[in-house]
């Protein structure tokens, strides 16, 4: 049985949000991946493997090529995360809003 590795150490990675990056524009072959970056093929198909693992991204063959994509549900799963910080900052930026605004009107 694979291991699934933690979607936040995957993604704390610069050149595996890179990837991501690069994949929200649809889906790619690991040598086209590789061309956008100044790595080796082999060091771009491992980043690839743990982003593979832990659900971030998905593979489709297609003829002799594989297809990489990005997982939208996984992508969701983050976000969620995310939207606790949201509301907060939020509320804040909002709070300060109006403390910028009351003190301009002085």
């Amino acid at each position: 049985m694979e291991s699934r590795r933690d979607v936040f150490q995957a993604i704390a990675d610069p050149t595996r949000r890179a990837i991501l990056t690069l994949l929200a524009a649809g889906s790619l072959t690991p040598g086209a991946i590789a061309e956008d970056f100044h790595t080796s093929r082999q060091t771009i198909s491992k980043h690839i493997k743990i982003l593979t693992e832990c659900d971030l991204l998905k593979q489709e063959i297609s003829g002799r090529e594989i297809y990489y994509h990005i997982n939208p549900k996984k992508m969701n799963e983050i976000d969620r995360w995310l939207s606790q910080f949201r509301k907060t900052w939020e509320t804040r930026f909002n709070q300060l809003d109006k403390v910028l605004t009351s003190m301009k009107k002085k």
